[in-house]
């Protein structure tokens, strides 16, 4: 039996920009997905520190080194740029592998670049 557990997570990104005109999705900076351990197109949960806002999307490429953290489509609406936000990821593991598993964690600074990672 699969059981679904933390993977990875981004930990209190800063959105850089809101794109209600772009099919949907959040345009996450590569170096930050690569942190963490996310492929692009795979889901992930957002959660707005600022304003409670949970939801789930995908996760596009950003340029490399840029801090970028946007929401587009439907999403733009449940945040504003300057918010906090948590970018979850999760993975199914099997019983064998739970007892091994850490997650990654990505702490960032207020302009989204690394400051702890484990």
């Amino acid at each position: 039996m699969l059981q679904e557990f933390l993977f990875s997570k981004i930990h209190r990104a800063t959105v850089t920009d809101a794109n209600l005109n772009y099919v949907g999705s959040i345009t996450v900076d590569e170096d930050l997905m690569d942190a963490a351990k996310i492929k692009e197109w795979q889901k992930v949960d957002i959660l707005d520190i600022n304003n409670g806002e949970r939801f789930q999307t995908y996760v596009i490429k950003g340029s490399r080194n840029s801090g970028c953290i946007c929401l587009n489509g439907a999403a733009a609406r449940k945040v504003q740029p300057g918010d906090k936000v948590i970018i979850i990821s999760y993975a199914c593991l099997e019983p064998k592998e739970i007892e091994n598993h850490i997650p990654t964690i990505v702490m960032v600074d207020e302009n989204n670049k690394i400051t702890n990672l484990h």
